[in-house]
């Protein structure tokens, strides 16, 4: 039997943004706080929602002032997190110890968890349709997002910016595919749509990860590609945004 814990949340600040509400928050169910940026349209009532997960490096506000302020024109609500040791919560002592192997297995571990109480607090928001729901990631926040999607039914749709399979032709690729596989994952999507979003130079996830991913999952899907490297232009964000208005209706 699976039992979820009530979910905490404290609110640091709030206030009107072009399109609606901006929200600084914090929320927990027994682990770490996790914060958070909610956009909600104005006067929000059952509006789509999408769960934004940040690459590498990076943290929620690019998510937030990207992506969530596109997608907010659209009317769709989003909620952005700052992954572990990403944005404030970032420790230089608790990476250097994330070198090790075991560590980082843990702390893939601990970002699966919190992306899927993610998609549970924002499901639970009275402003959010919690039958209207979407996950997009970039780079790092794209593996994190297909891994989510593959065991949660609720997510309707699936964007992927600069993401795909994992590298192969090392060693510890077989080894890094027991903990994370997308190939295995994207297969799990049973016919919800995606889009994957890719720079023709990207030299951080190649184009072939890209293409193998697709290939792995079935219709409806899209790959639409760019004349970019690693960052994608912000043509690529609103096409992913006006995309998935679309989806979610």
């Amino acid at each position: 039997m699976i039992i979820k814990r009530q979910i905490h949340q404290t609110t640091h600040s709030e206030r009107e943004v072009p399109g609606g509400r901006r929200i600084v928050l914090e929320f927990r169910a027994g682990g770490d706080a996790i914060p958070a940026i909610l956009l909600l349209p104005r006067e929000a009532r059952s509006a789509p929602g999408a769960l934004l997960l940040h690459g590498y490096s990076s943290r929620k506000e690019h998510m937030a002032e990207g992506v969530g302020g596109s997608l907010l024109r659209h009317g769709i609500a989003t909620l952005a997190i700052d992954l572990p040791l990403h944005g404030t919560r970032a420790d230089p002592l608790q990476a250097q110890a994330a070198r090790n192997p075991l560590a980082l297995v843990g702390l893939w571990r601990q970002a699966l968890k919190e992306a899927r109480l993610a998609m549970r607090y924002l499901a639970a928001r009275p402003e959010v349709d919690a039958g209207c729901l979407a996950i997009a990631g970039y780079s790092l926040g794209s593996f994190l997002s297909v891994m989510t999607a593959a065991d949660d039914p609720s997510i309707r749709a699936v964007v992927l910016a600069a993401g795909g399979d994992l590298p192969g032709g090392t060693p510890l690729a077989g080894i890094a595919r027991t903990v994370a596989d997308p190939v295995r994952a994207v297969r799990k999507l049973n016919g919800r749509p995606l889009l994957m979003v890719h720079g023709r130079q990207d030299r951080t996830v190649r184009p072939e990860q890209a293409e193998r991913l697709y290939a792995a999952a079935s219709e409806p899907k899209e790959l639409r590609w760019w004349n970019a490297g690693h960052i994608l232009p912000p043509a690529a964000i609103d096409y992913a945004a006006e995309w998935l208005r679309n989806r979610l209706g």
